[in-house]
């Protein structure tokens, strides 16, 4: 299993990477914390993911309220499909920032 990681990848984008997990999600929430402090905009590609259970959304819709509160506009591009898939069977395709593949 990979552990997940997001990657800083210049100007307010980001790389996430692994396995978001009940495993691996909550150290990477810890170490994510304060992303959204003075950032206009945030972009996370999420191509780098490689498998995802509910957890790995959950922390989708953390950064989204967190986001929120930093007044950071946030968008999720990339989403791989089984993950897409798990977000639409829970009705969160509809409210988090989804972009298609750029």
């Amino acid at each position: 299993m990979s552990a997940a990681h997001l990657d800083p990848a210049g100007d307010g984008h980001f790389r996430l990477a692994g396995v978001l997990s009940f495993a691996t999600v909550p150290g990477l929430w810890q170490q994510t914390r304060g992303l959204f402090a003075g950032q206009a905009a945030v972009k996370i590609d999420l191509r780098g993911v490689e498998r995802s259970d509910s957890a790995g959304l959950a922390l989708l819709v953390e950064w989204m309220r967190e986001a929120e509160r930093h007044k950071t506009r946030l968008q999720f591009v990339n989403m791989p499909s089984q993950m897409l898939a798990i977000a639409r069977v829970s009705g969160l395709d509809h409210i988090l920032p989804l972009s298609r593949e750029e």
